[in-house]
This record gives C-alpha cells, structure tokens and sequence, in this order.
C-alpha cells in the first residue's frame, strides 16, 4: 500500500510538470515575442515608448503572461522536487531552491515592466520629466528588467544541471533526458553570463542564440513530453 501511494504521488507530480511546463510555453510565447519584443526596439527609446502606449492591451498581456510564469515556476520547483526525490532527496532539494532563486530575481525584474506603465501612464507628477528624459526612462526600465531576468538564469542553469544529474541517475528517467538538461543548462549559462558580461554583446546574439537556444529546447520539451506520458509509471530505480 506504501509503494502504490508513492507511485500515485510521483505521477501526479510528473504530470503537474509536464502541464505547467506546457502552460509555461505558451505564455512565454505571448510574453516575450508577442508583446515584449514586438514593441521594443533596442536603441530607439522614442519609438519603443509609442509602441507600448499605442498597444498597451497587448504590453499588459505580456506582464500578466509573466506573472503566470512565475507561478508556474514554483510549482515546478515543487514538482520536480516530488519526482525526483527517490533519486536524492538533498540534490533535489538543492535543485528546487535555485529554481525558487530564479523565480524570486525574475519577479524582481518584473517589476521593471510595471515601472514602464507607470512612466507612460501621463500622471500629473511625471510632468517634470521632458519627454525624451521620460521615454529615456522607459528603456532603461526595459534593460533592466532584461539584466535582472539574466542574473535569474544563472541561478535557473544551476537548477538544470542538478535536474539533470538526478535524472541521468535515477535510473527511471532515460539517460538521454539528463544529458540533454545538462546541455540546456550550459546553454542557458553561456549566453546569459555574455549578454551580461561581453561588451557588444548584441553584436553576437544572434549566432550565441542559435548554438544555445536548440539544445535549450529540445531538452526542455523532450523532458516535458516524456514526464506527461511516461514519468512516473516506472518509478523503481535500478539496482
């Protein structure tokens, strides 16, 4: 009776992930290309203010996007932590709070989007501000909510690595899964500590992005589609 209460445990905890990291998709679809990137154009602060205040539905839509995100992401960490316990309940542990840190720096940084509603909201007290001081403002609202969500990833790599230890050695997950969250989690490190450390970093985004962000997605979806129908209906380890 133990055991069949554990294995109910494990699979419903493997099929929260895997919903929650559907759910996660969809929603940074609309955050991050959809609104986000739509309207801010780097370099250009005039044009970026206009673009959130002529679509500020679709700005809105972006930060609640967000916010459901980092939901999301506790309820992973939680997740997670549940499944791959069996395997190490202390690295698991470990694995949890740096997606907890993660999620806490992200949220951090969101406020920065708020901030940029707040600028352009045309409240009495910003008539201080001259408008290119004001649209100045909003972009660097934008950047920093981009380097704060930076420094986030290097904590969510971090949690990637240990997600694919544990997985690599729980002797349920197949191999390949662990190998391929490890390699997310470089990924995730190397472009994340270049867009804060490598002056230009722009200039080289685009070919770092395309090494990087493939591994980073076939890992993610290929665990995610795996704990949906699999994770958890063979939760014994080998011996």
């Amino acid at each position: 009776m133990t055991n069949r209460i554990a294995d109910i445990s494990q699979r419903k905890a493997a099929i929260v992930a895997g919903v929650s990291f559907l759910i996660m998709f969809i929603a940074a679809i609309i955050a991050e290309f959809l609104a986000r990137q739509s309207l801010v154009v780097p370099g250009d602060a005039a044009t970026t203010a206009n673009n959130i205040m002529a679509n500020e539905l679709l700005f809105r839509s972006g930060i609640f996007s967000y916010l459901i995100i980092l939901i999301l992401d506790v309820v992973l960490a939680w997740a997670f932590y549940v499944f791959l316990k069996p395997v190490n309940k202390s690295l698991s542990l470990l694995a949890a709070w740096f997606r907890l840190v993660y999620t806490a720096i992200f949220g951090i940084a969101l406020l920065n989007l708020v901030t940029v509603l707040s600028l352009l909201s045309g409240a009495d007290y910003l008539t201080v501000f001259e408008t290119g001081q004001l649209y100045a403002q909003v972009m660097l609202s934008l950047n920093a909510f981009s380097d704060g969500w930076a420094i986030g990833y290097v904590f969510f790599s971090l949690h990637l690595f240990f997600l694919g230890y544990l997985a690599f050695k729980s002797g349920y997950i197949p191999r390949i899964m662990g190998v391929l969250l490890i390699i997310a989690g470089f990924g995730y490190l190397i472009d994340n500590l270049a867009k804060l450390v490598l002056p230009g970093y722009e200039n080289y985004a685009a070919i770092i992005l395309l090494i990087v962000f493939l591994p980073c997605l076939i890992g993610e979806m290929a665990f995610c589609l795996w704990l949906l129908f699999k994770g958890g209906k063979r939760p014994k380890m080998k011996k």
